[in-house]
């Protein structure tokens, strides 16, 4: 079984229905927004980091029209210098690619090695969406059943404001 039909079956298990919506590769949010204009949930931005030494790894998950400066977010979580996590890294941890990168890599962190930091805002959506471990889909679900998903792994995670419309509203990009 490949990692992908690995997480269907994970999702399968813990009762979580989603959609799945195939699409040419999307490796970037400004590529994969044209496919995703006529589906109904809230788009995702996941960032993988690493901090200054190393030796410790965070994935940022927030909506897609927003933009998030380095500086800013390691203000925001208080987590010291942060750089974006090499290639190397990625596959190590998530078992994914560059241009792929999604919180379902998480079934490859077997040691919950990656911290997950969520945006609040995304509290307000009732769908959800990120790629299947491939930036050739899009795998929709419910918000709530994300959270079981997230909880199911055993990474460490936690809520945060990533940004704040009212103070960064110039940054923010409709669809």
């Amino acid at each position: 079984m490949n990692q992908e039909e690995r997480l269907y079956s994970i999702l399968r298990e813990l009762n979580i229905s989603y959609e799945v919506h195939e699409h040419p590769e999307a490796p970037t949010i400004e590529i994969a927004m044209q496919y995703w204009k006529d589906m109904k949930a809230t788009h995702c931005k996941n960032l993988f980091f690493r901090n200054h030494k190393g030796n410790q790894h965070y994935l940022v998950v927030l909506d897609c029209r927003y933009q998030l400066q380095i500086r800013d977010l390691e203000q925001r979580l208080k987590q010291g210098k942060l750089t974006i996590s090499s290639e190397q890294r990625l596959q190590k941890y998530l078992g994914v690619t560059p241009g792929s990168v999604t919180p379902f890599g998480l079934i490859n962190d077997q040691e919950h090695h990656v911290y997950v930091f969520l945006d609040i805002n995304l509290k307000k959506s009732e769908f959800i969406s990120f790629h299947p471990l491939r930036n050739t889909a899009s795998l929709i679900l419910k918000f709530a059943d994300f959270v079981r998903f997230i909880e199911w792994t055993g990474n460490a995670f936690e809520f945060t404001e990533l940004y704040d419309a009212a103070v960064n509203g110039d940054n923010f990009h409709s669809e």
